[in-house]
């Protein structure tokens, strides 16, 4: 058996998980391998009151979420090839975006709590501050381009590990889930004998329900990705590109400690109908719309995920705009309203504000969804969308989700895009999302 990792760190265990550390006082490389929040960010909350995540109470519960749901599921453990999985059973990163086309990493969370990572074999050391990683090793890469054609020996090389460690530590149990893998994995495991479940459902469900420090982080992330937006709105006029624009968000996300963004929807004018062009070179001309959607993964890997749709100019919007928007923001608030401990999805799909018929066709591909370190489980759909028995579950406290509204029309020169992020309490909601709608568009 393998020293676990967690015996021969740098950092101290102890002094990770004790409750009196102040993590303002700490420098943040000791926590997180200098990825996190940059003084800027951290700054602008103090400036804004806002209290820091407890990260290693934040890991703690996160751990707890995914093996409570394998002890549920009868699983012996889950195997993790997901980035954005990985980083929620271990709040470690190792070049995430291309880490989503090359899956060089994997983890295993067992049912006993023992947690292993397989990671590019030059950087076990990214694994240093999070003591509950017990072992670190490499070998997990099962794809064309890192193993060629000798992909099938690499595959059951990695099973063959993988069902030695099952066996040691939950030997009763040959049932393990697994979120994504290539197919020679998939093969490679059913050669060991180990029933392979879909991990999907477990994960996604596991990362539904947020913790106190997941809120916490994840105010602080939509906080920056704000600020980030008012930089963006200061700079915006007549005469730059789309891309130009766009480019502030990028930035100000990364100066806050931020980390990518997941699209590129902003667009200008008649580009914003329909609704989903990317953004280009287009050059946003006097007196129309800008739109956008960011899609950002912040500070802590957490998702901000609102939209806003601004006026560009210094005339006042045709009435047909302003109309739109705020059908857009009565879309919005009336279904917001409906969110609540109890309510079921599927009250969620038929209840609510129903949009004007000629606004029908172009609406937007669900009403809400959740949200945490992306775009998460569920989609909550609309009614002519609705899957009988896909969704059948019910609202909780601590989940988050994107509200949305879409408001555009077939042969039109504009759509109107707006989004909030709302959590959910043990009584009702709360928007976490305080960026202004923008007057002019209102009317006012």
């Amino acid at each position: 058996m393998k020293d676990s990792f967690s015996n021969h760190r740098k950092i101290s265990p102890l002094a990770a998980l004790s409750d009196e550390i102040d993590l303002r006082d700490i420098n943040q490389e000791n926590d997180s391998i200098e990825i996190g929040p940059t003084e800027l960010a951290l700054s602008e909350w103090r400036s804004d009151n806002l209290q820091l995540p407890n990260l290693p109470a934040m890991r703690a519960f996160r751990l707890n979420r995914i093996v409570q749901k394998l002890i549920q599921n009868n699983l012996s453990g889950v195997l993790l090839f997901d980035p954005l999985n990985i980083r929620y059973a271990t709040d470690t990163t190792n070049m995430q975006v291309w880490n989503t086309h090359n899956p060089f990493r994997a983890c295993l969370v067992l049912a006993d709590y023992y947690m292993i990572v397989w990671d590019y074999k030059n950087s076990p050391f990214l694994c240093e501050f999070n003591p509950l990683v017990k072992e670190v090793r490499s070998g997990a890469s099962m794809f064309y381009f890192a193993s060629g054609d000798k992909t099938d020996q690499a595959a059951e090389r990695f099973a063959i590990q993988v069902n030695e460690i099952c066996k040691r530590h939950i030997p009763e149990n040959c049932r393990i889930a697994v979120d994504k893998i290539m197919i020679s994995g998939l093969r490679a495991l059913e050669n060991q004998n180990l029933i392979v479940i879909n991990g999907e459902p477990i994960m996604e469900k596991a990362r539904a329900i947020k913790g106190k420090d997941d809120i916490l982080a994840m105010r602080c992330a939509i906080n920056a990705c704000e600020k980030s937006v008012k930089e963006m709105e200061k700079l915006v006029r007549p005469g730059l590109s789309e891309n130009e624009v766009w480019s502030v968000l990028h930035a100000e996300n990364i100066k806050r400690g931020g980390e990518w963004i997941e699209t590129r929807l902003l667009t200008s004018g008649p580009r914003t109908n329909p609704w989903f062009q990317e953004c280009g070179p287009r050059i946003i001309q006097n007196n129309e719309i800008l739109a956008f959607d960011t899609d950002l993964i912040g500070c802590y890997g957490l998702c901000a995920d609102i939209s806003r749709t601004w006026w560009i100019g210094n005339k006042k919007p045709r009435e047909d705009i302003i109309y739109a928007m705020n059908h857009a923001c009565e879309h919005l608030s009336k279904n917001m309203n409906l969110l609540k401990p109890g309510i079921s999805f599927q009250d969620l799909t038929f209840k609510g504000h129903e949009l004007d018929p000629k606004f029908q066709k172009l609406k937007y591909s669900c009403k809400m969804h959740g949200v945490g370190l992306c775009d998460e489980w569920p989609l909550i759909a609309y009614p002519d969308e609705w899957v009988s028995g896909a969704y059948d579950y019910l609202v909780k406290p601590g989940m988050v989700f994107c509200v949305e509204a879409l408001i555009s029309e077939e042969g039109k020169d504009f759509s109107i895009k707006l989004e909030d992020q709302v959590l959910i309490t043990e009584t009702g909601y709360e928007n976490l999302t305080n960026y202004p709608f923008d007057k002019n568009l209102l009317g006012d």
